[in-house]
């Protein structure tokens, strides 16, 4: 959420930012609520204030014996107009929380402005991007290698499922471990195994609820939703905590399945593992001090680089624009793997810095010292890898017509160096 002082002392701001951010902001409606809510609150000071001095004048009127009537059927008229104004605040507050919680992000100086994925900016890249020399695709490549069905996953859960099957399941299996491993032994994360469903308001901590309700999977008897990413419970660990300032900053990773209806998705990339409604994660989530959250991003993104490096695939890394840059987020990168039968770029990784964006929703401070009063921390995340495109990837990079090769990287956790056609 962003703070209504930001939008207080920079409203032309604000609306100019998230009008890039493709969204028509009602800054002066929120500004309106927020004078009306400062007014009531100033008007009920006054009356308190005045009863105050008159519960000091009725006492002393009744010590001396005199009659205070007067003065206390006046204060039951201030109290009555006192109860009225704290009414008419929640009905403002509640309706300025409302058109707050609908705001996106701003984006950092740094996020190149355009509308869509057209404007987002390639920063570098690596590896060539080559073609396949067989002319499989990795749905025809699994069911050569029997490592994944995807006909009996839509028979057992529908479209957009699947079984990893045999050594496809430990190849599946073989990655999350290596994704855990590298960011828990090499890069300092803390690991965490999740819930994987949350309560509304971890999904509105980050951001996820309201704006994105129709892509989750909601068990509406127990109002809990299947996570669509570790980053949701993670982040909300410490939501209303107060953390010491001398811990950060604080580096989780976990692993998850994620859900994802992908409302209003059918016919893009649809075919086998390319959009999925089940899929596995490692998630990265940091909670930081704000003068280093940037710094931060961009260590993630390097951590990310790394696997994808030690893993031989090519990949490139974007800054996305503004109108592609997600509601919570300030700042991303985008990484994408080259695909050698698909010919093209697939999404394996976010890395987001959102700032005090999600810290506010799920007030998560901390103290500079001891002394110090409380403020909001920075939160960052990123996929550290999330696994179908990254599988779909591989394969079709490593597959020789008549086996797969697994990378180096992977074997000790395989127990196997080749997955052979089946005969």
């Amino acid at each position: 959420m962003l703070d209504i002082k930001l939008i207080r002392e920079n409203p032309e701001f604000v609306r100019v930012n998230l009008e890039n951010k493709n969204h028509n902001a009602e800054i002066e409606h929120i500004l309106a609520l927020d004078e009306k809510r400062r007014t009531i609150i100033k008007s009920v000071e006054v009356l308190k204030a005045e009863r105050n001095v008159a519960s000091l004048k009725v006492a002393e009127l009744k010590k001396a014996k005199q009659n205070a009537d007067d003065i206390i059927n006046k204060m039951k008229e201030v109290s009555d107009n006192i109860k009225e104004f704290d009414e008419e605040l929640r009905d403002v507050e509640s309706i300025l929380h409302i058109a707050m919680q609908n705001l996106p992000n701003v984006t950092h100086k740094s996020v190149p402005q355009g509308k869509d994925a057209e404007n987002n900016i390639v920063v570098r890249s690596f590896g060539e991007t080559k073609k396949s020399s067989n002319n499989l695709d990795h749905i025809e490549i699994c069911k050569k290698l029997g490592i994944v069905d995807f006909e009996r996953g839509a028979k057992v859960s529908g479209s957009g499922f699947h079984f990893y099957t045999n050594k496809g399941a430990r190849l599946e299996r073989a990655l999350i471990n290596y994704f855990l491993d590298n960011h828990t032994d090499k890069n300092g994360y803390r690991e965490m195994m999740p819930p994987f469903v949350v309560n509304s308001e971890s999904m509105y901590g980050t951001g996820q609820l309201p704006k994105m309700h129709e892509d989750m999977y909601h068990a509406a008897n127990d109002n809990l939703y299947l996570i669509p990413t570790a980053e949701v419970p993670l982040t909300n660990f410490y939501n209303n905590d107060v953390l010491d300032g001398s811990d950060l900053p604080i580096r989780f990773c976990g692993y998850s399945p994620c859900f994802r209806r992908e409302a209003g998705s059918y016919g893009r990339d649809v075919r086998g593992l390319l959009r999925v409604h089940q899929f596995n994660k490692v998630e990265l989530v940091k909670f930081v001090n704000p003068s280093d959250s940037f710094n931060e991003l961009e260590l993630m993104v390097g951590e990310v680089e790394l696997l994808l490096q030690e893993l031989g695939l090519t990949y490139r890394v974007l800054l996305l624009c503004s109108g592609d840059t997600s509601f919570a987020s300030t700042k991303t990168y985008d990484l994408e793997v080259w695909a050698e039968s698909e010919q093209k770029w697939l999404e394996v990784s976010s890395c987001s810095n959102f700032v005090d964006f999600q810290a506010r929703r799920a007030n998560i401070r901390f103290k500079k010292d001891p002394n110090s009063k409380p403020e909001i921390l920075h939160t960052l995340n990123g996929s550290g890898l999330a696994t179908p495109r990254i599988f779909v990837a591989l394969i079709e990079k490593y597959f020789d017509g008549e086996k797969l090769i697994i990378p180096e990287v992977l074997r000790k956790y395989t127990g196997f160096d080749e997955i052979k056609v089946l005969s």
